[in-house]
């Protein structure tokens, strides 16, 4: 159920909303299933208008039936995948993230949720040339740190400013405003960001459940509602600009005790892939543990996907993304000349 806002459609504005909001009109459903003769009254708008708009909003929401053989042709023509800049994340995610999809992370606290994101957000800038929209819900986002991780990519400074440009900030503190700015780049933000700074490859929503998750424990029928509408938006702008959307989630525990993602049974469907962090004390395979600090070592495993098997592990470690390459280099050198 979409709830009714400004710029939906044209001719929708938000006075509009608020004179169908007082007549207890307050979703899609709600006006394409009452009489508009009598809403068009009681609202002191024009029988012709509010039709208009409700046929719109019809052909926005009514889905439409497409055969195997066109989705296929639409994945080999439209599909890319984007490497995370992390070989074990990657091989976890089938090669990487896929353009027209959303995929979460989901783990408590220190998990290292947005270490990956940031990560993410600077080998796609850098690495791939491509800009990327970071919308950051928790304020635990800096252009230091970003800095910080770009400095090990290059030492060129031109570069690492110009990886800085691709990556667009946005800062959303609540539910309405995070819809706003989702709503606005689906409208055409996407396309102007792209202008002069590489076209837009990701969407990387850091956190959703801090926006959503107060709305669920004491409105549980509005905040339901407004989660579907975000994540509404998310899957439109996914597939129809090609992007790969990356949220993160926290977690909460079942009945039984087992850690699980959070936002429950109804936002479970949203993701076409998922994957919980834990913390791990296990020794990164294939790297020394002079290069490795226990305390970066996460545990990721794949609790949802379409491509691999569920319930398989990779260790990651977080410090991926902040070592050196120069230095991996030389690692990698030594590793071979001492196997030989």
């Amino acid at each position: 159920m979409a709830v009714l806002t400004g710029g939906m459609c044209p001719g929708l504005d938000d006075g509009l909303v608020r004179d169908l909001r007082a007549a207890d009109i307050k979703s899609v459903e709600d006006l394409v299933s009452c009489n508009i003769e009598e809403l068009a009254q009681k609202c002191s708008v024009s029988y012709k208008a509010l039709f208009a708009i409700r046929r719109v909003l019809l052909a926005q929401h009514t889905a439409f039936p497409v055969s195997g053989a066109d989705l296929y042709e639409e994945l080999l023509s439209s599909t890319a995948i984007l490497s995370t800049g992390n070989p074990s994340l990657d091989k976890l995610l089938d090669w990487g993230l896929y353009t027209g999809e959303i995929t979460e992370l989901s783990g408590g606290p220190g998990s290292g949720k947005s270490q990956v994101c940031f990560g993410v957000a600077v080998h796609i800038s850098h690495q791939l040339k491509q800009s990327v929209i970071y919308i950051d819900t928790t304020g635990g986002l800096t252009a230091s740190r970003l800095l910080q991780m770009l400095q090990t990519e290059t030492s060129d400074r031109e570069e690492q400013m110009e990886a800085l440009q691709r990556i667009h900030v946005f800062r959303m503190f609540d539910i309405l405003s995070l819809l706003d700015c989702l709503n606005g780049l689906r409208s055409g933000g996407l396309q102007q960001t792209s202008v002069g700074s590489g076209s837009v490859k990701a969407v990387i929503l850091d956190s959703v459940s801090a926006v959503i998750s107060p709305l669920l424990g004491t409105k549980q029928n509005e905040g339901m509602s407004l989660m579907i509408q975000v994540a509404g938006v998310l899957k439109t702008m996914a597939k129809d600009f090609n992007v790969a959307a990356l949220v993160t989630n926290h977690v909460s525990r079942s009945s039984t005790g087992e850690v699980q993602p959070g936002l429950g049974a109804s936002w479970s469907h949203i993701p076409r892939t998922r994957i919980l962090l834990e913390r791990s004390v296990e020794h990164y395979t294939g790297v020394t543990s002079a290069t490795v600090s226990p305390s970066t070592l996460r545990s990721a495993t794949l609790i949802k996907s379409s491509r691999q098997p569920c319930h398989i592990k990779a260790e990651l470690d977080l410090q991926w993304w902040s070592r050196s390459k120069a230095a991996e280099s030389s690692g990698k050198r030594k590793r071979e000349e001492t196997d030989s």
